[in-house]
């Protein structure tokens, strides 16, 4: 199976360009997904899109987290963590780069075991949010070093992709695509498919055993040993939990349980009783009773509850 990414910014095609690639494979008789994700949908916000091309059904789904080829129309995005453009790149994965640095350069500033190659930005060009047809040729860039898709079905599909464009258009988008495949043509093939990890196979992930600790250790319990009981975290509560017993069902095990102080106790019978001394007021009881019979109420207004003889 084919897995390629393309990263680049809000408005430079790379939605457009992971469909033109994906029908370029399925003019070829592969099955295909292809699909965009992003966070803002604004112009300039990073975004990525990803092609999966296959002869047999794809079962696999979500997003491409070991790349056979991760192409990127924008050079300033490496250099941001959040673009997660060399996320599960290796010594396998090609990484191409539309950009007017050389190769080498981009080598010596990723460290990168794989192959890298870059596809020349025109040099007219200085505002890289302005580079037209970016996403053609991205996506001419990667059926070409596919191997596996015909220049006749790259221009079919583009010709599919973008026929509500005017046709000046789409024939200098056809120029662009014919630029980028040209120069990737010394490459072609680069990319191959990633072999398939089996069952028999199989190599255990080299995990790091830690002990695990018994509950009595692990669990949190604030009248145990070794822990601050007389440290009375309940003064810094501005809310205090309350408890209505007429409406309590005596389901001890939930409250106690969500309580991240064990600040709950619980009587022989089931009811429950709040430890105020270290109670925070985290109100996490009142979101988890299910009969609600736990509610929330101003601290002082507790207080001057409490006064009252």
């Amino acid at each position: 199976m084919f897995r390629i990414r393309f990263h680049g910014r809000g408005g430079q095609g790379m939605k457009t360009a992971s469909r033109v690639l994906g029908s370029a494979f399925f003019c070829e008789g592969f099955q295909v997904q292809d699909a965009p994700r992003y966070g803002a949908e604004r112009r300039g916000a990073p975004i990525f899109a990803f092609v999966r091309a296959a002869r047999e059904p794809i079962n696999e789904r979500g997003i491409i987290r070991c790349p056979d080829l991760v192409i990127v129309a924008d050079d300033s995005l490496p250099g941001v963590p959040a673009a997660g453009v060399l996320a599960g790149m290796d010594e396998h994965a090609v990484l191409l780069i539309n950009t007017h640095e050389d190769a080498q350069l981009w080598r010596e500033r990723l460290n990168l075991s794989g192959p890298l190659l870059v596809l020349p930005a025109p040099a007219e060009t200085a505002d890289r949010a302005a580079l037209p047809y970016v996403g053609t040729a991205c996506a001419a860039a990667a059926a070409c070093l596919s191997g596996a898709i015909e220049r006749d079905c790259l221009i079919t599909a583009l010709r599919e992709e973008l026929a509500a464009l005017p046709a000046q258009v789409i024939e200098d988008n056809l120029a662009e695509a014919q630029r980028a495949w040209d120069a990737m043509a010394p490459h072609r093939g680069l990319v191959t498919q990633r072999e398939e990890a089996g069952a028999r196979n199989y190599a255990r992930p080299a995990w790091v055993d830690l002990p695990v600790d018994s509950a009595r250790q692990a669990a949190p319990a604030i009248h145990a040993a070794a822990t601050s009981v007389e440290v009375r975290t309940g003064l810094w509560r501005t809310m205090r939990p309350v408890v209505d017993y007429t409406r309590c069902k005596h389901c001890w095990w939930v409250c106690s349980t969500f309580c991240p102080d064990a600040a709950i106790g619980v009587e022989s019978d089931g009811t429950p009783v709040i430890d105020y001394d270290h109670c925070k007021g985290c109100l996490v009881c009142v979101a988890k009773c299910p009969p609600h019979a736990i509610e929330a109420i101003p601290e002082h207004q507790a207080q001057e509850q409490e006064a009252v003889p």
